[in-house]
C-alpha cells in the first residue's frame, strides 16, 4: 500500500526545531539531541570543512513529522570507530570515489544508541514502523543514486534499531567495547567483593595510589562546572591528545562551553586537584540508566590517576546513582581486568557498486567468527570470581 510519505534532507540541526527533533528521540540518550547536535555545529566540529556535512533526512506523513535519520556526509573516516579505511583504499585502487560517503552516527562518539527516530505515537498511524524504516531507507537509496554516492553507514544502533535493520538485509559488521554492568550494588565494595582476591587487591592497590600521591578527586555535574573548570579541562583534553596522536582532539573549546550551558542534567566532569590545583579531568554523559565516559585530559602523571578518575570514580557513580551500565569508550583490552565486560557492537552498511558489496559482505562475515571468538576468550579474563562469572551465567 503506498502511503502520502514525503522526505527532506537538512543542511543545518538548526533547520528542525529542538522540540520537534528532541520528540523523536523520545529519549534522554545524550548524543542525538538536539542541544548535542547544536553544539558540535556552532563549534565548527560538523561543518563541510570539518568533514561531518550535516545532512539530516526527515519523513512526513501528509506534511506531519513522523521519523528522522540523523545523517552526515562524510569527505573522511575519522571520528568514526568503525575502521573502514582498507575499504576505502580498495576503492580507491580501483578508480571508484569512496568518498563523500553517508553515516548515520554520533561524531567522534562511540556510544551505542537510537539510531532511528520515529514518532512515539506510530501505533495511531495507518502503518508500522517497518513502513517507516522502509520508507527512510528508499529515501535514503535515492539520495545516493542521485548524488553518486557510493555508500552509507549506520554505526553503533541500539538492540532494537539493530535488529529493524537485520530484517532489512544490510551487510552487517561487528565489534567489541567494554562495558561495566551493575548488578544491583549498593557500593563499589560490593563490586569488589565479587572480583577474585588478586584483581580485588590490584584495584585496591590502584585506588590507594592516588592518596598516596597527596590528589583529591571533586565530582562536578553540568550546572556546578564553572569556566575556567571547562578551560583547564580543555587544555588537558587538548594536551593529552597531541601527546598520544600527534594532533590535538577534534573539538574545541566552544563545544565544550555550549553543552555545559545547554544540556548540564547530561554532564559529569570529574577532576583530580593536588594543593588545590586541578591537574586533571574526565568528561562523562549520562542518561537515566547509563553512564557514558568520553574525555580525559591530564597536566602531569601520576601513577593509577587515569584509571581512578576513568574508571573507578564512573563505577562508584553509576552505583550511587542506580546507573544500569558504565559505557568507558571505545577499545582498551586493560579495562577487562577491572570489571569491564566485552560486548559485541554493530554497523549495517549500503555498498552501491555489487562487486565490493559482496566482498565486503564476505569479508565482515569472516570477520564476524574472529570478532566473536575473540570476545569469548576476552570473556575468560574477567576478574569475577569463578561462581558470579557473567561469562558462566550466559550474560552477555
Amino acid at each position: 500500500m503506498s502511503y502520502a510519505f514525503t522526505t527532506e534532507f537538512l543542511n543545518s540541526i538548526t533547520e528542525i526545531s529542538k522540540s520537534d527533533w528532541n520528540s523523536l528521540l523520545n529519549s534522554d540518550y545524550p548524543f542525538l539531541q538536539h542541544e548535542f547536535l547544536f553544539a558540535l555545529e556552532e563549534s565548527g566540529a560538523t561543518t563541510v570543512e570539518s568533514g561531518w556535512q550535516p545532512r539530516h533526512l526527515l519523513l512526513k506523513y501528509q506534511g506531519t513529522l513522523i521519523a528522522a535519520l540523523p545523517l552526515f556526509a562524510k569527505t573522511h573516516s575519522y571520528g568514526e570507530y568503525v575502521f573502514d579505511f582498507q575499504w576505502a583504499e580498495a576503492y580507491h585502487r580501483s578508480g571508484i570515489n569512496y568518498y563523500p560517503k553517508l553515516i548515520t552516527a554520533v561524531p567522534y562518539t562511540p556510544a551505542t544508541g537510537k539510531r532511528l527516530l520515529i514518532t512515539s505515537v506510530i501505533n495511531e498511524m495507518p502503518f508500522k514502523s517497518s513502513d517507516v524504516v522502509n520508507e527512510l531507507l528508499r529515501a535514503l537509496q535515492a539520495k545516493m543514486y542521485q548524488s553518486k554516492i557510493e555508500s552509507w553507514h549506520c554505526l553503533f544502533p541500539e538492540a532494537a534499531d539493530h535488529q529493524v535493520l537485520l530484517d532489512s538485509h544490510l551487510c552487517r559488521r561487528e565489534g567489541v567495547q567494554y562495558h561495566w554492568f551493575n548488578r544491583g550494588y549498593s557500593r563499589f565494595d560490593d563490586f569488589l567483593q565479587q572480583c577474585n582476591k588478586k584483581h580485588r587487591n590490584n584495584i585496591k592497590r590502584e585506588r590507594r595510589r592516588i592518596q598516596e600521591q597527596n590528589l583529591s578527586v571533586r565530582v562536578l555535574s553540568g550546572s556546578q562546572i564553572t569556566q575556567d573548570e571547562w578551560q583547564r579541562f580543555y587544555y588537558f583534553y587538548q594536551t593529552t591528545y597531541l601527546k598520544r596522536s600527534g594532533h590535538g582532539g577534534y573539538l574545541e573549546l566552544t563545544f565544550f562551553l555550549k553543552i555545559g550551558q545547554l544540556m548540564p542534567e547530561n554532564i559529569v566532569l570529574i577532576i583530580a586537584e593536588k594543593d588545590g590545583e586541578m591537574l586533571a579531568g574526565a568528561l562523562f554523559f549520562k542518561d537515566r540508566q547509563n553512564l557514558y565516559g568520553r574525555y580525559w585530559g591530564c597536566l602531569s602523571e601520576f601513577d593509577s590517576l587515569h584509571f581512578e578518575l576513568c574508571y573507578y570514580q564512573g563505577i562508584e557513580y553509576a552505583i550511587y546513582h542506580q546507573l544500569r551500565k558504565f559505557d568507558a569508550g571505545a577499545q582498551g583490552e586493560h579495562k577487562i581486568q577491572r570489571g569491564f565486560e566485552p560486548i559485541i557492537t554493530h554497523s549495517h552498511h549500503i555498498l552501491v557498486n555489487p562487486q565490493f558489496a559482496l566482498a565486503i559482505q564476505d569479508f565482515c562475515e569472516r570477520e564476524k567468527l574472529l570478532i566473536e571468538s575473540h570476545c569469548q576468550q576476552l570473556k575468560e579474563k574477567l576478574p569475577f570470581k569463578a561462581c558470579y562469572s557473567p561469562n558462566k551465567r550466559g550474560v552477555n
